[in-house]
């Protein structure tokens, strides 16, 4: 007697219908009669039960790697220039190793085993393993990087932290790769000035480590252009005044809708400071590398300028080295101009006493009269005159305003 196939909806449902499909597939049923129809019509709802409610069976890389040796006949010996030593195949193919996605690329090459099966399971699912890696992942600056705390959850050395390069670079710069000039770019004036040129992995991965540390700021206020003006800068070198003042600054940029981070420089990278967009917003950042007041303020000034006249769609990053006396693009000269004028004006500098008796005391009656930190006025002594060792007592320090943006891991995650 034929039954009324319906559609599977409850696991009893779905029992009575493999118990009748096994039970009519011992049948000799004749072609074209209503058990065949039965029959086909309960295959068809089994099936669409199963792709809902059965977890389909994931493929296995490792069981796939293991296959294509048995059909090649390789041995663990041959796996070695794909994993990098005998030790290491041995602990990937008895699963105590995760595959790293330089061994994927190997692999998927060499072995011609798909990539959706290599990446089954692992967070980097949308890597594209027949493409060559974006970078020379042993170039990054893995030292400094791992001292401050950038990888988050990993405690490997710099040995492991290079096989796992890709992974950790990928897990790091997420979210902030689109839009990231190219490494040859980041070589060149247009990013860079003067003529000693900064290692672009340092520079790039220094340059994530600021653009993360400014996601953490929230502004109400979005930055317009014509916002940085004369009279607007002069009120914040005003601000150097006071024991806050760089505190204070952060707090002065970001009413105009500006982040202002500090993050120390690399090695490789002899930088001061950096202006840059981030979207439509401006992000300053600098290194306190010269640990000084009149550096602090001139730092800030001079990358004020560039947020002010320099950064747009097509230029949006310049890194500086302050003290490459080689910098010479209009650029430079009018961010060091801008930068100049706004700490002491040239008519004020021109007819003050510090310019021909540079001696403490005037260089506070100058300080006084322009509501300025003196440490200012002894910075443009120093300069002018070449004389570093001039009002030594005046300089001070600023990284103690920076606490929670420096040292290990700060604000990165």
């Amino acid at each position: 007697m034929n039954q009324q196939v319906r559609v599977i909806k409850t696991q009893r449902d779905y029992d009575a219908a493999i118990a009748r499909l096994s039970a009519l597939m011992d049948e000799d049923i004749a072609s074209g009669s209503s058990k065949e129809a039965e029959l086909e019509l309960l295959a068809v709802v089994i099936e669409s039960y199963e792709r809902g409610k059965v977890a389909p069976v994931s493929a296995d890389p490792i069981d796939a790697i293991l296959f294509r040796m048995d059909q090649m006949g390789l041995s663990n010996k041959d796996l070695l220039p794909y994993f990098g030593s005998l030790s290491k195949v041995s602990e990937v193919l008895a699963r105590k190793r995760p595959l790293s996605l330089a061994m994927m690329r190997s692999v998927h090459r060499h072995l011609d085993i798909p990539a959706d099966i290599l990446l089954e399971g692992s967070a980097e699912g949308d890597v594209d393993l027949s493409e060559e890696p974006h970078y020379d992942y042993r170039r990054f600056p893995w030292q400094e990087m791992l001292a401050r705390g950038y990888f988050d959850g990993f405690t490997g050395d710099v040995r492991q932290a290079i096989e796992k390069g890709e992974e950790l670079i990928r897990r790091f710069m997420r979210g902030f790769g689109v839009g990231a000039p190219p490494l040859a770019l980041l070589r060149s004036p247009l990013y860079q000035s003067g003529a000693r040129v900064m290692d672009e992995y340092a520079l790039l991965v220094w340059r994530v480590a600021v653009l993360k540390k400014a996601r953490h700021q929230k502004l109400a206020t979005r930055y317009r252009k014509g916002a940085i003006t004369e009279e607007w800068l002069r009120d914040l070198v005003k601000l150097s005044r006071f024991e806050e003042g760089p505190r204070l600054a952060v707090e002065f940029l970001a009413n105009i809708g500006i982040i202002l981070v500090v993050e120390e420089h690399f090695k490789k990278t002899y930088l001061d400071g950096a202006a840059m967009l981030n979207g439509d917003m401006p992000v300053i950042a600098l290194t306190l590398r010269h640990d000084r007041v009149d550096n602090f303020w001139f730092a800030l000034l001079h990358e004020l300028i560039h947020v002010q006249k320099h950064l747009a769609p097509s230029h949006l990053f310049i890194a500086d080295n302050l003290d490459d006396k080689n910098r010479s693009s209009q650029e430079e000269r009018e961010a060091d101009e801008g930068a100049t004028e706004a700490l002491i004006p040239a008519a004020e500098w021109d007819r003050s006493d510090v310019k021909r008796v540079p001696s403490a005391k005037n260089a506070s009656a100058l300080a006084d009269k322009l509501r300025i930190h003196p440490a200012i006025v002894a910075g443009r002594v120093r300069h002018e005159t070449g004389n570093w060792r001039l009002l030594p007592h005046s300089q001070g320090g600023i990284r103690k305003y920076f606490n929670d943006q420096l040292g290990r891991g700060a604000t990165l995650s």
